[in-house]
């Protein structure tokens, strides 16, 4: 049985579904789009959140300052906050306009929370073609879908896109969660000053806890995934007994990042950061295509577990 809720709060609408079968609940703001809450019932039948900040809308007095950013049609950043996208300038900040903007709920099913951008929503330096995004959140079977899905109504042109989800996961402590990944073929792009330097490096990974000090997550770790069969994703917080598995099946590209904080970002993404030698829009590396009047569609799946008594 799902029920659905609409609040008013600081100044935000906020969406809340919960799928009390499965004790799972998330909140979701139009403003920007972006969960700023996935809570399970934990053994005691308390709602446990399972983001950083969880369900806090306030400003925090340092340090991130957001909970699950939706990033599109580029993500991370464009150099000097511009580029060309056949030979029509573009400009914004980090990860595109998707987080500026009130995004349109959309009526949908009773297990999602839908919600719609169209070219009516941004300007042409934002982005300069006919394409729109639809992004749903899915509660299904005791775990969270997010999907995307582009419609390009350019009738000649193909269009370029990027984008990816942002969430932060929260921990005890910056010092006590884990980050396990499937063994595989990875490659690092290196991204000093968060743009790419063009040096990579291939990592034939066995499988468990990555394999990167974190002392260097402020700094980004940009992952390929060139040959990963199983893509399973496992993050874990043994101190507060959180751990989120995450399927990335239909995923091209990881970032894991903090800023030292009590969380990891663990960021699904469908594309890469600029170049310092900046090329144009529609020839950065790892730029998706959508065909004219056609369809984009990508998802990735995240399932909550508590693995231990001691719930924070």
């Amino acid at each position: 049985m799902f029920s659905r809720d609409e609040e008013q709060r600081d100044g935000q609408v906020l969406d809340v579904l919960t799928d009390e079968a499965n004790g799972l609940r998330i909140a979701v703001s139009r403003f920007g789009g972006e969960l700023v809450s996935i809570q399970k019932r934990d053994h005691a039948g308390n709602w446990t959140g399972f983001l950083y900040r969880d369900n806090d809308l306030t400003a925090p007095a340092s340090g991130w300052a957001n909970h699950a950013t939706v990033m599109g049609y580029y993500l991370h950043r464009l150099k000097d906050g511009h580029s060309f996208y056949r030979g029509h300038e573009i400009k914004g900040g980090n990860h595109s306009f998707l987080r500026t903007k009130t995004w349109h709920a959309i009526h949908s099913a009773d297990d999602e929370l839908k919600y719609r951008i169209t070219p009516t929503d941004f300007s042409a330096t934002d982005y300069p073609l006919r394409v729109s995004l639809d992004l749903t959140y899915q509660l299904d079977n005791g775990q969270l879908i997010v999907r995307f899905e582009f419609t390009n109504d350019e009738p000649e042109l193909v269009a370029h896109v990027e984008f990816g989800l942002h969430p932060g996961f929260a921990a005890r402590s910056f010092e006590s969660f884990q980050f396990r990944m499937p063994a595989g073929k990875y490659r690092r792009h290196f991204s000093p000053g968060n743009l790419l330097s063009g040096e990579t490096e291939d990592i034939d990974f066995a499988g468990g806890e990555m394999p990167f000090p974190r002392e260097q997550l402020p700094g980004s770790f940009i992952l390929e995934l060139l040959d990963v069969p199983k893509r399973e994703f496992v993050f874990n917080d043994q101190a507060s007994g959180r751990s989120i598995s995450l399927d990335l099946s239909n995923v091209p590209y990881l970032t894991l990042w903090s800023d030292g904080g009590s969380f990891l970002c663990v960021e699904p993404c469908w594309g890469l950061t600029d170049h310092h030698r900046q090329r144009a829009f529609e020839d950065k590396e790892g730029i998706q295509t959508i065909p004219a009047r056609g369809k984009l569609s990508a998802d990735f799946e995240m399932r909550l577990i508590f693995e231990t008594r001691g719930i924070c």
